[in-house]
């Protein structure tokens, strides 16, 4: 058989271009792109055009395999595995999932996530409901986004939770009027479990990841930045699954791990974030896994008013507070300063306004960096700090698919921000024009894994389907070129991967996607419909 691979029979993109181009070819040899082209340029770069295998696309779209710089696989599949909410509609939905779940399984303690904070009364739901549903064995259940846990009676009382225990200073435990915990922990709050409940041991967590990647590779993710490598959020250590499934051969997929930072900590952690970083490279096997980032959270969210912004939360009762900085903002530009001056990227966890400017100060007083320092989420960014993505190199990390009007924006979110939030959430159209470098994820499992459903989201700022007027207006608007640009070479730049990957070009690897059509072809509010029909990593077929 031919060690060459001809696609012809449809349309293909570069992440290159303004458009796709239809009617061309491209062509792989030896896991590699070899030429890209009209038919007849392809198959002139062809040893022998008759013996190469042919793939026809039959009407469909060529691209580089989507990268999701922002995604978090080992949890995810574990929760795939446990008790999964994500498919809840609404809470008495979720609670149905989880008396399901307890029924059938015999597990010590009950756990998983997904559940959706505006199900529930003021996004936080309550203990009695969940001890309704699970009887006498405790249960943890992290949220859809994973900054907050609802525990039952039997949880908080194997945590020793009561009334008279203080709040961490980086987290918030709901409480009934008396003061008894409610069942909901924000945050650092979520530590306070750590060493009560159990951890997934190493098999159910290496099945997660495999699992995990299985279902990213369907959605034509051919690699990803792994925003959370080591013991943080509730998550176990993510570093020793990577290293075990490149000795075994199970890892496909290119991955870059951002090493968790321990916020609690300083500088004295750089030592072991080092040797981490010498155990991933002493596989020698940098094109699969690579551990070169460390992943800093400056803030929290909007809903438990833990994100770090310019200006007041609103809430009934009043003022409450302008949110929280994990990170001391007088130490910040001094930890960066180390971590980049020992060859790290760094990826920042920056939600709230605040937190964004922050983190441009911190990489702004590096007076220049080759490394890729990227701040994730932006959910608000300050008029002032939208040029200064490029004048100080900062990549935006975007999750797209948040970009849109849900429920939960506009009933937890919106209306407890300062005035002009509104104008100022996730200001992606206005970051592009201002010449911000852009790459996307999905932060999986908070959201969809799935590229081209905030693909969608990008160019319409409404979800697939959905009826509400677009956030923001047209304004923030991406074009689709832009979209899949910045799912593709944007986030492969992100992720240490641009100089090999995430565009088709001669002499770059073959990690490749086909679509069923051509978006390009189609109107904007189709752009959902569209699918993945097969996924290659290196010349080699994966789905």
């Amino acid at each position: 058989m031919s060690d060459e691979i001809l696609f012809s029979g449809g349309g293909y993109f570069t992440a290159g271009m303004t458009e796709s181009r239809t009617g061309g070819a491209v062509l792989v040899r030896d896991g590699r792109i070899a030429a890209v082209g009209s038919l007849d340029e392809v198959s002139a770069a062809s040893v022998d055009p008759r013996a190469a295998t042919q793939v026809d696309l039959a009407g469909g779209l060529l691209l580089p395999g989507f990268q999701d710089a922002h995604v978090h696989p080992a949890p995810a599949g574990v929760e795939m595995l446990q008790c999964d909410l994500s498919g809840a509609d609404s809470a008495e939905e979720t609670l149905a999932l989880i008396a399901r779940y307890a029924a059938a399984s015999d597990d010590d303690w009950l756990q998983g996530g997904g559940w959706t904070m505006d199900h529930f009364a003021g996004g936080s739901p309550h203990r009695t409901g969940l001890d309704g549903v699970t009887g006498d064995r405790p249960a943890f259940l992290v949220s859809r986004d994973h900054h907050s846990a609802w525990v039952n009676s039997v949880a908080l009382a194997r945590a020793g939770i009561t009334a008279s225990t203080p709040d961490p200073a980086d987290g918030v435990i709901e409480r009934d009027a008396d003061g008894t915990p409610s069942g909901t922990l924000h945050e650092g709050a979520l530590s306070l479990l750590d060493g009560v409940k159990p951890v997934a041991d190493e098999e159910l967590a290496y099945r997660g990841l495999l699992a995990a990647q299985s279902h990213l590779i369907a959605l034509g993710i051919t690699g990803w930045q792994d925003a959370l490598v080591g013991e943080g959020l509730g998550f176990g250590d993510s570093l020793p699954l990577y290293l075990r499934a490149v000795q075994e051969e199970t890892l496909v997929a290119r991955v870059t791990g951002a090493l968790w930072w321990h916020r609690e900590r300083g500088i004295e952690q750089l030592p072991e974030l080092l040797d981490r970083r010498s155990r991933a490279a002493a596989l020698a096997r940098p094109d699969l896994f690579m551990a070169d980032t460390v992943k800093m959270m400056l803030d929290g969210i909007v809903e438990n008013h833990t994100a770090s912004i310019h200006g007041h939360y609103r809430l009934p009762g009043g003022d409450a507070g302008s949110g929280l900085d994990f990170i001391d903002p007088e130490r910040l530009g001094a930890h960066l300063a180390a971590l980049d001056s020992d060859g790290f990227s760094v990826h920042f966890h920056a939600l709230g306004d605040r937190a964004v400017t922050q983190a441009l100060d911190a990489v702004e007083a590096l007076g220049g960096s080759a490394r890729r320092h990227q701040l994730a989420h932006l959910q608000m960014v300050a008029d002032a700090d939208l040029p200064r993505f490029a004048s100080v190199g900062a990549i935006a990390n975007l999750q797209a698919f948040w970009a849109r009007t849900d429920d939960q924006l506009r009933d937890l979110c919106l209306p407890i921000l300062p005035p002009g939030a509104r104008e100022r959430t996730y200001p992606f159209g206005r970051l592009a024009r201002a010449g911000a470098a852009l790459a996307f994820g999905s932060d999986w499992p908070v959201s969809t894994a799935d590229p081209l459903a905030a693909v969608h989201v990008a160019v319409n700022r409404t979800g697939y389907g959905a009826e509400p007027e677009p956030l923001g207006g047209d304004r923030d608007k991406l074009d689709l070129a832009t979209a899949l640009g910045g799912y593709t070479a944007g986030s492969a730049h992100a992720n240490g991967r641009g100089s090999t990957t995430g565009r088709l070009r001669a002499g770059y690897l073959a990690d490749i996607v086909v679509l069923d059509r051509d978006p390009f072809r189609g109107a904007p509010d189709e752009i959902g419909d569209t699918r993945v029909t097969q996924t290659w990593i290196a010349g080699t077929r994966h789905h």
